[in-house]
């Protein structure tokens, strides 16, 4: 393993993280943690002792390698492509994994379904061929609703091609006691991996949660892991340095925390986006991720910034990053030695994740505030299911590609939109809820939609796609202290996909898309009770034009 090298530049704030890295020296924070100490966070144990299994996951994993490696070595010459169904902690390593070494020559191509949209659903069926995919069901829980359903739409699929064959292209990764180990055995699945239960999604990335997909696409699984239990005390105080600074910086009044990437890199966002918000952001309090933003003149940043850079480690440092830093910005340099250090840096941002909300006074390991949604949705779906006569919503305003939704002021779209707008102040933050279907011209949509905004109000402007940002960054959304403006994107579902109702029927009560509108409707309804503001525009045709044009307003 290659020492970490994070270099610091903090101006008037040094001072005071200097002070509270002497306090957790005295506190012995690093000693109590490797203890799993609960009373570092809060004063009951509840959700902390029992989600402190990350810190011994890398060794752990790294001892299981052997029948990780039975299990997948007689399949990667048998299925040309592998499908993983999970969402959140359970999709998101893999994902990263996936876009930042690709594929090995000879193992199967791998595709992430995060997602209900009808659309994305239907492309993923006909990109793969049924019968030569291998399907990875990944749920901590096992209850997941998006993954229940995605099970059962692909295993229908399997069914009608491969017949009684079926179960053996599926492989389940979920702790054990979840309702997934008595489905995955009445399907005669091809494997059941049981994880340790005492790891939470968003820090499951080198358990089997990772690791099995990350296997099963040829990456030299054992180098990572070997980063990372080979010397994890290196590892563990750097992280704590890490996460003592970003605490102090938070609460202090820098709270968001901005990343630059390398491009192979990008997808690494990301994943630290959900650890960081879904860890810090609640009981008033949080630290916002702001990945793939285009940077600016330093001088168009507010007193609420964090820089974070990571680099190869022959570069050096641009000459915004020096702007920035003379600005007064914190900033913080990550050196990346290869694309195996992605290990070393998950474990060092998960200890200094934990490490920081100790110093913010909150429990890094629950998310409180992500069941509102899920209530909502549920509710929504019940009087779908029940054909119960609910109105619809009234649209405040129409434009050219659709409607607008929520309390309004003005008598033309763009100006009802800048006037909602209006309320974003300094140490604010803009949020694009995208439930559009995702692809490249919509990806460009947003992205130019965000720049818009960013130059506009001079405020970080984060986007995520729906339903998998309720699994990351919905949890900070509902539980930091309000300062979130948020913008939420819906469409029209047409066509759609039918959910079976169970496995190996045809009957349906309920659609992908009915599913995925139900949960913008459950988040919009839960922001709404949090006390949040919130605007809705629904695209009848184009999404994509129709957000070029919502652009134009500006």
């Amino acid at each position: 393993m290659t020492e970490p090298r994070i270099d610091y530049s903090l101006g008037e704030y040094q001072s005071a993280v200097n002070g509270a890295l002497e306090k957790m020296r005295r506190d012995n924070v690093i000693e109590r943690i490797r203890a799993k100490d609960y009373t570092l966070w809060k004063s009951k144990p509840d959700e902390i002792v029992n989600r402190l299994g990350w810190l011994e996951a890398p060794s752990e994993t790294l001892h299981k390698l052997s029948d990780i490696c039975a299990v997948i070595e007689p399949l990667k010459n048998n299925f040309s492509d592998m499908v993983l169904l999970g969402i959140g902690g359970s999709s998101l390593a893999a994902d990263v994994f996936g876009n930042i070494f690709g594929s090995k020559l000879g193992y199967p191509r791998l595709h992430v379904v995060d997602t209900t949209d009808p659309v994305f659903i239907s492309d993923i069926v006909q990109k793969i061929n049924l019968q030569q995919s291998l399907f990875i069901v990944s749920s901590k829980s096992g209850s997941t609703l998006e993954i229940t359903s995605l099970f059962k739409y692909f295993y229908n699929l399997c069914l009608d091609k491969s017949g009684s064959e079926a179960g053996r292209q599926f492989i389940f990764i979920t702790d054990e006691g979840s309702p997934l180990t008595k489905t995955a055995e009445g399907i005669s699945a091809r494997h059941i991996f049981l994880n340790n239960p005492d790891i939470g999604g968003r820090y499951s990335a080198l358990s089997l949660t990772g690791i099995v997909p990350a296997a099963l696409i040829g990456i030299d699984v054992e180098t990572l892991l070997q980063n990372v239990s080979s010397n994890p005390e290196t590892l563990m105080s750097a992280g704590a340095s890490l996460g003592a600074t970003l605490g102090v910086l938070a609460t202090k009044g820098r709270d968001k925390l901005t990343f630059v990437l390398p491009p192979r890199w990008k997808s690494y966002g990301g994943w630290l986006e959900q650890l960081i918000a879904e860890s810090t952001g609640k009981e008033g309090k949080g630290i916002l991720p702001v990945p793939d933003e285009t940077l600016s003149d330093a001088s168009g940043y507010g007193k609420d910034r964090v820089f974070v850079l990571f680099q190869n480690k022959n570069e050096a440092k641009p000459s915004a990053f020096e702007s920035l830093a003379g600005a007064g910005h914190p900033v913080i340099t990550v050196k990346i030695h290869d694309d195996y250090d992605l290990s070393a840096q998950m474990f060092i941002w998960e200890m200094a994740t934990a490490v920081a909300a100790r110093v913010m006074g909150v429990n890094p390991f629950d998310q409180p505030d992500v069941e509102a949604t899920k209530k909502h949705t549920r509710a929504v779906i019940a009087n779908l299911e029940k054909r119960s006569d609910v109105a619809d919503e009234k649209p405040a305003m129409t434009f050219g590609q659709g409607e607008i939704f929520g309390s309004i002021h003005g008598a033309a779209p763009a100006d009802a939109f800048r006037n909602f707008l209006k309320q974003a102040k300094a140490g604010d933050y803009i949020c694009l809820q995208v439930f559009l279907s995702p692809s490249q011209e919509t990806d460009e949509a947003v992205m130019g939609l965000r720049d818009v905004l960013a130059r506009k109000y001079a405020l970080p402007v984060t986007y995520g796609y729906g339903p998998r940002y309720l699994h990351s960054t919905g949890q900070l959304h509902k539980g930091d202290s309000g300062n979130g403006v948020f913008i939420q994107l819906t469409q029209d579902h047409a066509p759609d996909v039918n959910i079976p109702d169970n496995i190996g029927e045809e009957k349906s009560s309920l659609t992908f898309g009915a599913l995925n509108a139900a949960q913008a409707k459950g988040d919009r309804q839960a922001l709404t009770e949090a006390g949040r503001r919130i605007l809705r525009f629904h695209f009848r045709t184009n999404p994509a034009a129709g957000l070029k044009a919502v652009a134009e307003m500006f």
